[in-house]
C-alpha cells in the first residue's frame, strides 16, 4: 500500500496522542512525546489539529509530525519503521516540496530522533545541522526524595497562579488563564499536571507541567520556568524534584526534558535535580 499523508480533523486526534504514548520507551532517542501535543493544546483543538500530520500505511500510522511553529515539523517514527526506505523518502518529499502542505518556503527546520534514517537522506539532500540541544534524563525506579519547598497542584481555581508564575518565567509568554483552561481540556492533560513551587512568603516562584504517556514510559517536562526575580535560589532545582516525583506518581519509569545546550543554566538546573545529561541532539533546517 502506499504511504498517505493526512492533515488530521479533531476527532483524529487521540488516535495520534495513543501511537505517541506506544512509541515512546526508555531506550528510544529523544522524539516528540504526547506531552507536546499536550502543551501545544493551549492554542485550542482545532489549531492543534491543523497542525499534527500523519503518514500511514494500509490505515496503520507509521509517522507523526507537529507543525511546532510556521517553519519547524517535529516529527517521529513508528520504532519498526524507521529505517523504512518507503516511508522515509517520502517524509524526505513532503517536507522539502512546499506544496505537499508541510513546510513552506524559506528556512525549515526538521526535528527527528537521532538514528533514523530520514536523518540520513535529509543530509545527502543538502539539509544542515542546526544548533545543539541537550537531552536529559532521569531513572524514576527509586522513590524522589522530597523537594524542600511547598508545592501545589494546579486546579481549575488555581490557574490565574500557574499562568502568572509562567509569564514570570519566560519573556514574551502569552500564556493566560484562556489558553490553561484550553490545554487542560485536552486528552494528553489526562495523564499530566501542573505545579507550582512557592517560597517561605507564599510567593509562586517556579512552575512547570508534567506528561505521563502511561504506565512504564516516560513522562515529559514541559514547560519549566523560574520567575526571573526568584532565580539562583534553589526553586528550579526543587521544581524539577518536584516534577519528578510527580511522574514518579503517574507511573513514569522516567522523567525527559530537552533544552537548548546554549542555557547553561537549565541543564546545570536539571542536573542538580538528578538528571542526567545525554548526549546531544540537533535539528536540521534548509534555507531555501
Amino acid at each position: 500500500m502506499a504511504i498517505a499523508l493526512s492533515t488530521l480533523e479533531a476527532d483524529g486526534l487521540s488516535r495520534a496522542v495513543g501511537v505517541l504514548r506506544e512509541w515512546q520507551n526508555d531506550g528510544a532517542p529523544m522524539q516528540l512525546h504526547p506531552g507536546d501535543l499536550g502543551w501545544f493544546w493551549r492554542s485550542g483543538t482545532e489549531a492543534t489539529a491543523a497542525a499534527v500530520r500523519t503518514w500511514s500505511r494500509d490505515g496503520r500510522i507509521l509517522a507523526v509530525g507537529l507543525l511546532d511553529g510556521p517553519g519547524l515539523l517535529r516529527l517521529t517514527i513508528a520504532p519498526e519503521a524507521q529505517q523504512d526506505e518507503e516511508l522515509t523518502r517520502r517524509l524526505v518529499e513532503d517536507v522539502t516540496e512546499p506544496e505537499r502542505g508541510v513546510l513552506p518556503r524559506g528556512k525549515v527546520s526538521v526535528e527527528s530522533p537521532m538514528g533514523v534514517l530520514v536523518r540520513d537522506l535529509l543530509s545527502e539532500d543538502g539539509w544542515n545541522a542546526d544548533e545543539p540541544w541537550t537531552p536529559l534524563c532521569r531513572d524514576l525506579t527509586e522513590p524522589v526524595k522530597a523537594p524542600g519547598v511547598r508545592i501545589g497542584v494546579i486546579g481549575p481555581e488555581q490557574a490565574h497562579v500557574f499562568t502568572t508564575a509562567h509569564r514570570a518565567a519566560w519573556d514574551g509568554s502569552r500564556f493566560t488563564e484562556e489558553r490553561w483552561h484550553a490545554m487542560v481540556a485536552g486528552p494528553p492533560y489526562a495523564d499530566a499536571r501542573c505545579l507550582v513551587a512557592y517560597d517561605d512568603r507564599d510567593n509562586a516562584v517556579a512552575a512547570v507541567t508534567v506528561w505521563s504517556a502511561g504506565p512504564g514510559r516516560p513522562g515529559l517536562l514541559e514547560p519549566m520556568g523560574v520567575h526571573r526575580e526568584h532565580r539562583r535560589q534553589g526553586y528550579g532545582e526543587a521544581i524539577c524534584v518536584a516534577a519528578a516525583s510527580a511522574l514518579r506518581e503517574l507511573g513514569s519509569s522516567s522523567a525527559i526534558v530537552c533544552t537548548p545546550s546554549s542555557n547553561a543554566g537549565a541543564v546545570a538546573t536539571y542536573k542538580s535535580a538528578g538528571f542526567r545529561q545525554r548526549p546531544e541532539v540537533r535539528d536540521q533546517y534548509r534555507d531555501a
